[in-house]
């Protein structure tokens, strides 16, 4: 197998992108109104880190949709709830402060990138605003936006998560054999289910006053 090696090999087999194809116009610098409205109604971030001689991770945040707060059009904090205290993005950061961001609508194609730099506060201030349920955060991270990127829906072939699957796997008695599918009345109580959204129970939705609506994580 033969690999490829350079910049021009590279670009044999993709098209090089022209200054006013969409992909390259929509890049922006700052976090514009729709990225935004997006940050704030996401749960759930991936965070890509390096430690600069060429050790990567990618670590998942999550929390409350909009847990993420936009500090201004160039600033986004991403508090760090108690976990494992493997500390790998944290450290990553400490050796190396550029970070990718990708956020994630369950439900929706489209997905947030953002790239940036990233550093690592434990401000009493801002822990006390990023608190949940009286619990702060031990420390939050501050990523200074240097590109936003919207990815629209035709990027990716598939819903990144399908509604059926947030509610139950698609066919039962595959995923638990020694449970046979309901039938008859049981079955009937499910599929009049109230639903809403893309297909999805009531109580899995939030809407939100502009009349969109995202999928509601599993506590």
């Amino acid at each position: 197998m033969e690999f490829l090696a350079t910049q021009d090999e590279l670009r044999t087999i993709y098209k090089t992108p022209r200054p006013t194809d969409g992909s390259i116009r929509k890049e922006l610098n700052f976090l514009d109104g729709h990225c935004r409205s997006f940050i704030g109604k996401s749960p759930f971030v991936l965070i890509g880190s390096s430690d600069g001689v060429g050790n990567a991770d990618v670590t998942p945040k999550g929390d409350r949709p909009g847990f993420a707060a936009i500090l201004d059009n160039n600033t986004i904090a991403i508090p760090d709830r108690p976990g494992n205290n493997r500390l790998d993005t944290l450290e990553n950061i400490l050796r190396n402060p550029s970070v990718g961001l990708l956020f994630l609508i369950p439900g929706m194609n489209e997905t947030l990138r953002v790239n940036g730099d990233a550093r690592i506060t434990a401000d009493a201030g801002l822990r006390e605003r990023l608190a949940v349920d009286g619990k702060e955060p031990p420390s939050i991270i501050v990523v200074t936006v240097k590109a936003a990127y919207m990815h629209c829906a035709k990027v990716h072939a598939l819903r990144l998560v399908e509604a059926g699957d947030l509610v139950r796997p698609r066919n039962a008695a595959d995923a638990r054999p020694d449970h046979p599918r309901p039938t008859g009345a049981g079955r009937k109580r499910r599929r009049d289910r109230p639903r809403t959204g893309r297909g999805l129970p009531e109580d899995l939705v939030v809407a939100f006053p502009d009349d969109s609506k995202f999928v509601r994580p599993f506590p």
